[in-house]
């Protein structure tokens, strides 16, 4: 994590939760994107997107080195969203948890 030798104004857990705030007050897919391409540079993005897309693998038991062959994704990055799916705070299992069950009402909308 980044050190920083002045206190700053505003403090660190203030800012995170400002943060978390503007990202929960964004209302669709494409204010998301927007918000995501002018927060991060495109390397972090892509860093943000490789972590997510190994996601619903991991939650299938499928081994690391298929999920590298299926996503060219790193070892060493499935490792460590692993390790975070498991060992963490619990917000990839959230995360995947609703975007399952968006597709799930989803897939029962385009039926009927």
């Amino acid at each position: 994590m980044k050190r920083r030798s002045l206190d700053p104004e505003t403090p660190d857990e203030s800012a995170k939760l400002s943060l978390c705030e503007a990202l929960l007050s964004l209302k669709n897919a494409d204010e998301m994107g927007a918000f995501l391409g002018d927060l991060c540079t495109p390397a972090e993005l892509e860093v943000l997107v490789d972590r997510w897309r190994v996601v619903p693998y991991l939650l299938e038991g499928i081994a690391y080195r298929e999920i590298h062959e299926r996503t060219a994704v790193s070892i060493t990055t499935i490792g460590r969203v692993a390790r975070y799916l498991n060992q963490g705070n619990g917000g990839y299992l959230a995360a995947a948890a609703r975007a399952a069950r968006r597709q799930t009402l989803a897939a029962k909308k385009a039926k009927t």
